[in-house]
C-alpha cells in the first residue's frame, strides 16, 4: 500500500534549519495552509521572528531552538512535540550547510562540519522521532538533500558527499518505512537564492527565487513521489549526466565549470 499523506488534522509539522532559507519560506508556507510549525535552528531570536511574521496565517509557527548536532538538543525537541503538542504528523529535516573547497584548500575540519551537520544532523533528527512514527504507523519524512547529490562536482566535495549519503540513505527508509506507511521523501533542490548560495563564487544555473523553490517543495510534498526535485529540467540534465560513462561525463563537466581554466589560472 501506498503510505498516506499527513494533514494539518494528523499532528504537527517540524522543520530544522527553519531560521531563514528554505527552511523559513517553507515552515510560513505551511502555517498558510494551517499546519502547527515547530521551527529548529541554534538561533532562537531568529526563529521568534519567524515566529512573528506567520501572524495571521490560518497555522501558526512556534519556535523550538534545537542544534542538529547534538543529539541531546534532538531528542528534548522531539519529545517535547510529541509529549505536548500531539505529535510530529510531518519532519523536514532540512538543516544544512556549505563550504567551497578545492585540491588546494583541502580542509578536514571543513569536512568534518559539514558531514557533522548534513548528514548526521538527520541521523539525530531520526533516532528520536522513527520509533513515534513507526508505533503510529503513520508520518511523512522529508530529508533536504540536494541535486549535487547526483555526481561529483569540482568545488564542493564535501558538500557532495554529504547529500550523496542523504540520497542513498533516503532510499533504504523508503524501503523500511514503506510497511509501516511511513511516507519518505527526497528532497533535492538545485541552486536556490539564500544566503549561502550568496556567497558563491561560481556560476549557478537556473538558479531560483526563494519563494518559487518553497512553493515546489510544498506542492512536492503533498505528491505521492519519492523524489521532490527542482528545477525539473535542471536535474533531469544533471540525471542523464550521471549515467553517461565517466570519460564523457568529467569532460562535459569540467567544460561546464571551468575546473581546468581555474587550474591553469593557479599554476601561472
Amino acid at each position: 500500500m501506498r503510505p498516506e499523506t499527513p494533514t494539518p488534522k494528523d499532528g504537527a509539522a517540524w522543520i530544522t534549519g527553519a531560521s531563514s532559507g528554505i527552511g523559513k519560506a517553507t515552515a510560513l508556507r505551511l502555517a498558510g495552509e494551517g499546519w502547527t510549525v515547530f521551527a529548529s535552528a541554534r538561533s532562537g531570536d531568529k526563529l521568534i521572528d519567524v515566529a512573528r511574521e506567520a501572524d495571521g496565517l490560518d497555522g501558526e509557527i512556534l519556535p523550538m531552538p534545537a542544534d542538529v548536532t547534538s543529539q541531546d538538543d534532538v531528542r528534548a525537541a522531539v519529545d517535547r512535540i510529541e509529549s505536548n503538542h500531539g505529535g510530529i504528523a510531518l519532519a523536514i529535516l532540512n538543516a544544512g550547510t556549505f563550504t567551497m573547497d578545492s585540491v588546494n584548500q583541502f580542509d578536514a575540519d571543513s569536512f568534518k562540519r559539514q558531514i557533522d551537520v548534513n548528514y548526521l544532523g538527520v541521523i539525530n533528527c531520526l533516532q528520536p522521532l522513527l520509533p513515534h512514527l513507526l508505533q503510529r504507523r503513520r508520518g511523512h519524512i522529508a530529508i533536504m538533500a540536494s541535486v549535487a547529490g547526483y555526481s561529483g562536482l569540482p568545488l564542493s566535495m564535501g558538500y557532495c558527499a554529504t547529500k550523496a549519503a542523504l540520497i542513498n540513505l533516503s532510499e533504504s527508509l523508503f524501503l523500511e518505512c514503506r510497511p509501516y506507511n511511513v511516507k519518505v521523501q527526497v528532497i533535492n533542490p538545485g541552486f536556490v537564492r539564500t544566503e549561502l548560495t550568496d556567497r558563491n563564487r561560481f556560476p549557478m544555473p537556473f538558479l531560483m527565487e526563494l519563494d518559487a523553490a518553497a512553493d515546489a517543495l510544498v506542492a512536492g510534498l503533498k505528491r505521492p513521489r519519492f523524489e521532490i526535485a527542482f528545477p525539473r529540467f535542471f536535474a533531469f540534465m544533471l540525471k542523464r549526466l550521471r549515467a553517461m560513462p565517466y570519460w564523457l561525463y568529467f569532460a562535459l563537466v569540467a567544460r561546464a565549470t571551468g575546473v581546468n581554466k581555474r587550474a591553469k589560472r593557479r599554476e601561472r
